[in-house]
C-alpha cells in the first residue's frame, strides 16, 4: 500500500507502512517491527476492544475506521486516492483550500449517505444538493454522531505576512473522541492560544509548512506546551520547502522525552 496503515485494538494501536500500489484491509493482523521501522505499536486503553484504524492518504488527507463507522477528513485526490476503503459515513473539512476541499473528489466518491462536519465557509460552497448532509460547525461547537465526538476548535494564522491565508473563524481544526481517546486534527494553523491549551490530548496531528502555517520551532514549542502523548508531524510539505521534521523532533525531544514523537510518510509519490 502506498500509505500507512494505522490500527488501534483495545489496548494498542499499529502502525503499518509499505509503498505498495493497493491498501491492506485486512484489520485482524497481528504485526510486530524493531523500532527504527515505519510502524510503530502505540499503547492505548479503548473501550469494549473495538479498533480504531487510522490511514494517511496525503497531506492532510486521512481515513478512520472505528466500529464499522468510515471517516474521511479533507478528501482530496480523486476517488482514486480511496481505493480499498469503504464510503464514508463521516467527512470532516477542515477549510477551503484546494488541499483540503475538493468538490470534485465528494461527487466522485459518492458521498450522499456520508455526514458532512464542517465550517461555514465550506458548507456555503458545496452544492445545493449536499444541504441536508451538511452539520455546520463553528469553532467551539461539538457534535456526536455515531457514538463519536467531534469537536471543532480554532485554526488561523498569527504572522502579518500570513494572516491573508487563515483568518479567525474561517476554519476548523478537529478533536475526535472515541471513548477516552482523543485525537487531534489541527489543519492549518499557527501554534495559536488555543492549541496551546488543549488537554488530554492522546495523539496530536500537527501541521508546519511555510508560509501557510507555522514553524518546525513553532509547532515544537506549542507541543511541548500541550504535551500530547503522541505527536505526528503532517501536512509538512510548504512552497518552496519542505519543513524540516526531523529538526522539530529533536526540539520536542530536548523539551520533554516523555513526548513520543513519530515521523510518517505523509508523501508515498514523493522523495522526501
Amino acid at each position: 500500500m502506498k500509505n500507512l496503515l494505522f490500527i488501534l485494538m483495545s489496548s494498542s494501536i499499529l502502525f503499518l507502512g509499505c509503498k505498495e500500489n493497493k491498501k491492506d484491509s485486512a484489520a485482524d493482523q497481528d504485526i510486530t517491527v524493531e523500532a527504527n521501522d515505519t510502524a510503530e505499536a502505540i499503547s492505548m486503553n479503548e473501550e469494549e476492544n473495538s479498533e480504531i484504524k487510522i490511514s494517511p492518504i496525503e497531506h492532510a488527507t486521512a481515513v478512520l475506521e472505528w466500529n464499522n463507522i468510515t471517516i474521511y477528513i479533507d478528501p482530496v485526490g480523486g476517488a482514486e486516492a480511496f481505493e480499498g476503503y469503504k464510503s464514508p459515513e463521516l467527512i470532516l473539512i477542515t477549510d477551503i483550500h484546494g488541499d483540503h476541499f475538493n468538490l470534485e473528489t465528494l461527487e466522485a466518491l459518492g458521498t450522499d449517505k456520508a455526514k458532512i462536519i464542517a465550517p461555514q465557509a465550506v458548507a456555503d460552497k458545496l452544492p445545493e444538493v449536499f444541504t441536508p448532509q451538511i452539520d455546520v460547525l463553528s469553532n467551539g461547537e461539538s457534535k456526536e454522531r455515531y457514538g463519536i465526538t467531534i469537536e471543532a476548535v480554532p485554526m488561523y494564522n498569527l504572522r502579518e505576512e500570513a494572516l491573508k491565508f487563515h483568518e479567525k473563524g474561517r476554519g476548523n481544526g478537529y478533536i475526535l473522541t472515541f471513548g477516552d481517546q482523543r485525537i487531534y486534527f489541527s489543519g492549518d494553523t499557527e501554534d495559536i492560544p488555543e492549541m496551546r491549551s488543549l488537554k488530554d490530548i492522546d495523539q496530536a496531528f500537527i501541521c508546519m509548512n511555510l508560509p501557510y502555517t507555522m514553524t518546525p520551532e513553532s509547532a515544537a514549542d506549542a507541543v511541548l506546551e500541550f504535551k500530547p502523548k503522541k505527536v505526528y508531524p503532517y501536512h509538512y510539505r510548504g512552497k518552496p520547502d519542505v519543513s524540516d521534521v526531523s529538526k522539530f523532533k529533536e526540539l520536542v525531544n530536548a523539551g520533554d522525552s516523555n513526548i513520543e514523537v513519530i515521523q510518517l510518510d505523509w508523501y508515498p509519490n514523493e522523495a522526501y
